[in-house]
């Protein structure tokens, strides 16, 4: 009888624990459920209210800015250019005091 006792409380044990899980389970879902569903719903009227404007709509032209960018950016290059030329005619100047000459002509045939 007590194998009988002992069988049957386990059964109701085990049973009470399944259908506390699967109510748990079952609450949460329906809970995510739910949220999901009011998450869902308010991307829908947001998208529906707010029309985001393309990216090439977002693009503002500005023909002045744009110049003096420009502009700019022509200077600096002139600068670089420049001070690029200074430091060819030094590196000459001084081939030419320490070995006498014109070495670039020199440099040059000895690259030919």
């Amino acid at each position: 009888m007590s194998f009988l006792v002992g069988t049957i409380s386990g059964a109701l044990v085990a049973g009470g624990v399944y259908y506390g899980f699967s109510n748990t389970i079952e609450t949460r879902t329906k809970q995510l459920r739910r949220g999901i569903h009011a998450v869902s719903h308010r991307f829908e009227l947001d998208s529906a209210q707010a029309m985001v404007p393309t990216a090439s709509d977002r693009i503002t032209h500005r023909p002045f800015s744009t110049l003096l960018q420009g502009r700019w950016n022509q200077q600096v290059d002139s600068l670089f250019k420049t001070v690029a030329g200074w430091d060819r005619h030094a590196a000459a100047w001084v081939r030419r005091a320490l070995y006498g000459g014109d070495a670039a002509s020199k440099e040059n045939t000895a690259k030919k």
